[in-house]
């Protein structure tokens, strides 16, 4: 090997060894900063520590935060009730009225004309309707009465309703002398009738087909103010026999549900103060007559 060739090999192998050591030199370098980087941070991170090494007070934990209590719901009451008008009232007037008084003229609680004026009258007869029943007795028709007054009766007629009544008949010729009970099956009206002069007009019913109301002249046989039927099991008050046991007395039935339903041969009566009075009038023996006019 001449000696030019190993000047050059020498010079190349200086120059790799001197830049491995600048390499070697450079990661050291790196490394140490790192290292104080991470100090450095570590230092900052330290909470006591400050910016120049010195040692501060520990800063205070904040307080731990107490739990709310629970919250107790909010009940709500319901609004009170608003009060429900009734449906009829004192100082009431018209047809809604007459209604109201032909229905507890049938169930014996209303006596006088039917005028339409819910007044004092009216008002103790609803009064007395509402404490047999047991409702709160206030003399007004609130809808509970109303609705057990209209099962209890049937619709009132025209007649009822204007105090009419029904239309009696010619009279009979044998109603025409001495004091009579004349029954009219054709105009369905009782009369009591002395000496051929009209003195009371009452409206009545009769038997159904099966057990008919006997027809013809016949006389007062037996009077009981307060008669109940053993055959029936019903009540017959101020009955006045006239024909075996078929008799004039008041009936709550057809006060109650009027041509709906029949007697089982008797004559029925629905005005109670009316028939009432009829039996302090009639003594045993007055005649009774039962005719088609």
């Amino acid at each position: 090997m001449s000696l030019l060739r190993r000047f050059v090999l020498g010079l190349l192998t200086v120059a790799l060894l001197a830049g491995a050591a600048v390499a070697a030199g450079y990661a050291m370098r790196v490394q140490s900063d790192a290292g104080d980087h991470s100090t450095e941070v570590a230092t900052y991170a330290d909470p006591t520590s400050t910016p120049d090494g010195t040692q501060s007070s520990p800063r205070p934990r904040p307080a731990p935060v107490e739990p709310s209590p629970p919250v107790a719901p909010v009940v709500v009451a319901p609004p009170e009730p608003l009060p429900v008008p009734p449906l009829l009232a004192p100082g009431d007037k018209g047809d809604e009225v007459r209604d109201l008084q032909a229905r507890l003229k049938q169930l014996a609680w209303y006596f006088p004309d039917v005028d339409g004026v819910y007044g004092d009258v009216t008002i103790e007869a609803v009064r007395g309707f509402q404490e047999k029943r047991g409702f709160d007795v206030t003399g007004e028709v609130d809808r509970r009465t109303m609705q057990r007054l209209g099962r209890m009766t049937s619709t009132p007629t025209r007649s009822e309703l204007h105090n009419l009544g029904n239309i009696p008949g010619a009279l009979d010729a044998r109603c025409r002398t001495g004091r009579v009970m004349c029954v009219d099956k054709t105009s369905r009206t009782i009369r009591w009738v002395i000496d051929g002069k009209v003195v009371k007009t009452m409206d009545v019913r009769f038997g159904g087909s099966s057990t008919p109301t006997r027809e013809g002249a016949f006389t007062v046989g037996y009077k009981n103010r307060d008669h109940h039927s053993k055959l029936y099991d019903t009540d017959m008050p101020f009955a006045m026999f006239f024909s075996g046991g078929q008799a004039v007395h008041y009936s709550p039935d057809f006060a109650s549900v009027g041509y709906d339903g029949a007697s089982h041969g008797c004559v029925n009566v629905r005005d109670y103060a009316g028939v009432a009075w009829l039996f302090d009038q009639v003594a045993v023996g007055d005649k009774v007559v039962v005719y088609w006019s």
